[in-house]
């Protein structure tokens, strides 16, 4: 996969619980400013409207620089493209489990964007601290497997 950003601090402050892949409505500005990486994922958020339509929030797109006269706006709500079932199914199991949809990446798939939404609980402080000792033994571990 040909990724432009991901979310790594989502998976340290996150536990995932299921990943789903979604679509992104984009202006064409957007999309050339994405093509360059100009893309931040972090602090972002999915969020089901009452209209019962997803919503990708506070994902900064910076401007186009060589756009004309109109910018869109870098942390405008950008509309996800899910199928019904799937839209409700997130919703419950958020409304339910207390649960948050987090983006994880955004990348290609073939000319499309593709954003990687994930199902995610957070995480304690002493979660994070157990998850970093872990890492850091199976990281020993394999030093010590090639000795």
């Amino acid at each position: 996969m040909n990724y432009i950003a991901q979310n790594k601090k989502a998976f340290h402050d996150y536990e995932v619980l299921e990943k789903v892949e979604a679509g992104i409505a984009l202006t064409g500005a957007e999309v050339k400013s994405i093509r360059g990486g100009k893309v931040n994922l972090s602090d972002s958020y999915a969020q089901v409207s009452s209209g019962g339509e997803m919503y990708l929030n506070s994902l900064h797109i910076s401007p186009y620089t060589r756009l004309g006269f109109y910018t869109p706006d870098p942390y405008r709500k950008r509309k996800l493209l899910l199928r019904k079932k799937q839209i409700i199914h997130l919703s419950n199991e958020v409304d339910r489990k207390q649960l948050t949809l987090i983006p994880l990446a955004m990348y290609f798939q073939k000319q499309w964007i593709k954003v990687e939404l994930g199902l995610c609980r957070g995480r304690k402080k002493y979660d994070k601290r157990q998850k970093i000792a872990e890492e850091d033994s199976k990281r020993r571990l394999a030093q010590l497997k090639k000795w």
